[in-house]
């Protein structure tokens, strides 16, 4: 299946959502994806054209789209246009179904098959819906949703459907009251579909829509996208001027719209009226709304400004991609000194004219409609503005403005480049074929079993070895792993690198992905995501064991890392696999001390991960993808520094709890190895040493310890005392997370014989007896949520370290020691109270105390 079926429920030949369609479909058209197109004349009764035969509007497309529609809709018994304006004014309007419950009921499941027997019929793999939630015609939309479930579910398919609301309810019409008020109560809500991807034009129909729907799980922003190219006259153009009767050293102000009552451009009449030999040049249909047209035209000549007014038609729209024979908006641009936008409050949802003025580097003006901050006005862009919530004409202050912008040269062009600047910061091209990219249109080899993700940020001096290390891999075929590197605005040759070796090395597969959120657990995020979409769409593959794996882009892995990782999920099926980590003892030669503290560290590690499974580092883990999707992927947490809000670093293990705690099991593979960068040593050791490395009082994140940092290595072996503060420290860390955790997590862990061994028979049910009592005194379900744990393993470690010491003793070796000395603070309290004043110490969420004193996160 190589075809794209597009569907538009605006029902015009050509319009904006018509070009946002052809810009997102030429992704897949340069991808050889065939590319059809429904015009949505079958699907919007108000327009005149319902079942009307498609006759030269191919003309206004470029040759790559073929139209097309569902078949015979006009013969389906009760689908008329009367039904669908019934529909609209009494369930949609009213609430009140009865009388047209059994025909809606019908026509959906008639149209639902017609639908599904084009799809097989075409082969299509892909569907992009444009404004599908818009409740002008509900029986369609009901039909589109059931024929998306049945075809993927009977192609076995992943998400095959962008759909796409480009007014969305609450914009469109607000004041009509023609659907009703929001949150409208009788209007079908979007279905949250795995087969559905669903895009808001910006941030606020964003949120909006969740405030709406909060079911739906796959929700991006997908800005209207615009080609940033300045407008020019050429010598296709330069008669468009004398073509249309306009002085050529007039000024001329554009305004390109539909000649509707909303988009009032009566405003526009009085504005050049106030303006002395300016023109203004209007692009639209006058056949749409025949009685405005009349009405306008009118207007000019009491205003006495008909003579430089010229209504000149329809222009191919600005897209030089989309087009007919004739001049195009941009042609229009080229001429214009600015473009007007004076529309109606409520009325609009985007403003996609402003938008292309900015993407060819002329000027605007525009009323301050309802979101023309959200979409513009908050993102920098300069304009003159007219409040029309104040005033509903053009006042004198406004005129002024516009008459200076006019006359001032200098400044419109300054004006025209900051704005360019801009818009090709947030409406570049890149921007949806980022999303399409992760969703759709990077092919899954159906050989595919393993994803590698590797999130990278200004690594250009380690990327070449990471890269050539996952390129060595033994025991399994290329074709059968892949490369997800996730962008995380590297600023250096990273992305360079990565391409030039995928250019290289043809025989495996390498993505790279951009993540513009800055943060490892965002980056980490959206590589898994993009692998775990893909992988659903493998054909015949699609429902075979998955495994999403991360990878670090500074640690170089092993050749028989990922055979050895495959392998033991394979055989534990277990849904998540954990490496073993080591460091290279050469790279401390000469630093026994600190070597010392290491490796005592790796080997408790060693002990505890062979008895519990451990639990993931973002270095190297896999994880099944379904139970990745089962428990909501990987979670961004965020935290304040410096008072703002940034990533936690700990998304890996979080990670892992949740998966821990939803019931699945978690595999050790020590033959799946990877080399940690000591770099995380020999740039942070004095962090290390004091437990800081990972930040203080609760704030867990780690300083950027890359090579090009400023301050130098330390090469020098730690004193005595660091070495033992630097181990204090390790194993502090090591315990609680590693020891403690997983049966806090998993309790039943306890009854394992190998458990039972490592514990002895008594700790281990004090243990079970003590989590129990702990979780109903915290009155928790479990302890699964983000840092929900952390009390109950700090308490668990005061009450039980040195059992649990001694335990390690027996089963590591005599030099683990004992437990690093209490906190100060405890003492004067009494030993019968102990217990009572470690949970107020483990509770101290206000001074941080308990973080500091476990070294708040990892060390080595």
């Amino acid at each position: 299946m190589t075809a794209l079926w597009g569907i538009s429920f605006d029902g015009a030949p050509i319009s904006g959502l018509i070009v946002e369609f052809v810009k997102t479909a030429r992704l897949f058209h340069d991808r050889g994806i065939r590319v059809h197109l429904d015009l949505g004349y079958d699907i919007k009764a108000d327009k005149n054209a319902f079942f009307r035969p498609y006759t030269d509007e191919a003309e206004l497309l470029p040759e790559w789209i073929e139209l097309d529609r569902i078949e015979a809709v006009q013969g389906i018994d009760g689908y008329t246009p009367e039904l669908v304006t019934a529909v609209l004014r009494e369930v949609i309007g009213r609430g009140d179904d009865s009388r047209l419950r059994s025909v809606m009921h019908s026509v959906t499941a008639t149209l639902r098959d017609r639908i599904l027997a084009k799809w097989t019929e075409l082969g299509i793999s892909f569907v992009l819906v444009e404004n599908g939630t818009l409740p002008e015609n509900v029986i369609y939309t009901r039909a589109l949703y059931q024929a998306i479930e049945e075809y993927g579910n009977r192609h076995r398919l992943g998400c095959f459907v962008l759909w796409r609301d480009h007014d969305l309810m609450w914009q469109s019409e607000p004041s009509s009251g023609k659907y009703g008020q929001f949150p409208y109560p009788h209007t079908p809500q979007p279905v949250n579909s795995p087969f559905i991807h669903y895009a808001a034009l910006h941030e606020q129909a964003r949120r909006r829509t969740l405030a709406w729907a909060p079911h739906l799980r796959q929700l991006s922003v997908l800005p209207n996208t615009f080609t940033h190219r300045p407008a020019v006259v050429d010598e296709h153009n330069a008669g468009f001027r004398a073509e249309h009767g306009i002085p050529e050293h007039a000024p001329l102000i554009a305004r390109f719209t539909r000649i509707v009552p909303q988009k009032r451009i009566d405003r526009d009449l009085h504005l050049i009226a106030a303006l002395p030999g300016v023109h203004l040049f209007v692009a639209g249909e006058p056949g749409e709304n025949p009685g405005e047209f009349t009405r306008l035209t009118e207007l000019a000549t009491e205003l006495g400004v008909r003579d430089r007014v010229t209504f000149g038609g329809g222009l191919a729209p600005h897209d030089a991609e989309v087009g007919r024979p004739g001049y195009s908006v941009r042609d229009l641009l080229a001429h214009a000194q600015l473009v007007s936008f004076l529309t109606s409050y409520d009325y609009e949802s985007y403003g996609n004219p402003i938008g292309e003025a900015i993407a060819s580097g002329v000027p605007y003006v525009t009323s301050r409609y309802e979101l023309y901050e959200t979409v513009y006005g908050d993102k920098g862009f300069r304009a003159p503005v007219l409040d029309v919530r104040r005033h509903d004409l053009p006042t004198s202050s406004f005129v002024d403005e516009v008459a200076e912008l006019l006359t001032d040269e200098t400044k419109r062009a300054k004006m025209a480049e900051h704005n360019y600047a801009l818009g090709q910061r947030h409406f570049g091209e890149g921007r949806a074929e980022r999303l399409l990219d992760r969703l759709f249109l990077a092919p899954m080899d159906e050989r595919t079993r393993i994803s590698v993700v590797l999130p990278v940020y200004n690594e250009a001096a380690n990327l070449p070895s990471v890269l050539d290390s996952l390129y060595q891999q033994r025991g399994i075929d290329r074709s059968a792993y892949e490369v997800v590197l996730v962008d995380n605005n590297s600023t250096d040759d990273t992305v360079d690198i990565a391409r030039r070796f995928a250019e290289d090395h043809p025989d495996l597969a390498v993505h790279v992905v951009p993540e513009p959120e800055q943060g490892v657990a965002c980056a980490r995020r959206t590589g898994m995501d993009f692998a775990s979409e893909r992988s659903k769409n493998r054909g015949s593959a699609a429902e075979e064991r998955f495994l999403l794996v991360s990878a670090d882009a500074d640690c170089r892995v092993d050749p028989d890392w990922l055979a050895e990782l495959a392998a033991a999920m394979d055989s534990s099926k277990a849904a998540i696999g954990v490496c073993d980590y080591y460091y290279s003892p050469e790279h401390f030669t000469g630093r026994p001390r600190l070597w010392d503290a290491i490796s005592r560290t790796l080997r408790c590690r060693a002990v505890t991960f062979a008895l519990f499974g451990g639990f993931p580092d973002g270095k190297g883990f896999a994880v099944d993808r379904d139970a990745y999707d089962r428990v909501g992927g990987i979670e961004i947490f965020y935290q304040l520094q410096d008072g703002k809000f940034v990533n936690h670093l700990s998304d890996d293990w979080d990670f892992g709890i949740k998966v821990r705690g939803s019931g699945e099991e978690i595999a050790y593979a020590p033959k799946s190895r990877v080399e940690i960068n000591p770099r995380r040593v020999d740039h942070a050791i004095d962090e290390v040493i004091t437990g800081r490395a990972y930040g203080s009082d609760g704030i867990i994140v780690m300083r950027d310890i890359r090579v090009e940092d400023p301050r130098p290595a330390r090469e020098s072996d730690l004193t005595e005392a660091e070495a033992l503060q630097a181990w204090e420290f390790s194993v502090k860390d090591f315990t609680p997370k590693n020891t403690i955790l997983p049966v806090l997590l998993t309790p039943s862990l306890l009854d394992d014989d190998a458990v039972i061994e490592f514990f002895g028979a008594d700790l281990a049910d004090r243990l079970g007896r003590r989590i129990a009592e702990l979780k109903d005194e915290m009155r928790v379900v479990d302890f699964t949520p983000i840092h929900s744990y952390k009390t109950p393993c700090y308490r668990l470690y005061f009450e039980f370290a040195d059992e649990i010491f001694a335990r390690l003793r027996a089963t590591v070796g005599e030099d683990i020691g004992h437990p690093p000395p209490l906190p100060s603070c405890f003492d004067d309290v009494p030993p019968e109270r102990f217990a009572e004043f470690v949970k107020y110490y483990c509770e101290d969420r206000e001074s941080g105390d308990a973080h500091n004193y476990f070294g708040n996160g990892g060390v080595f």
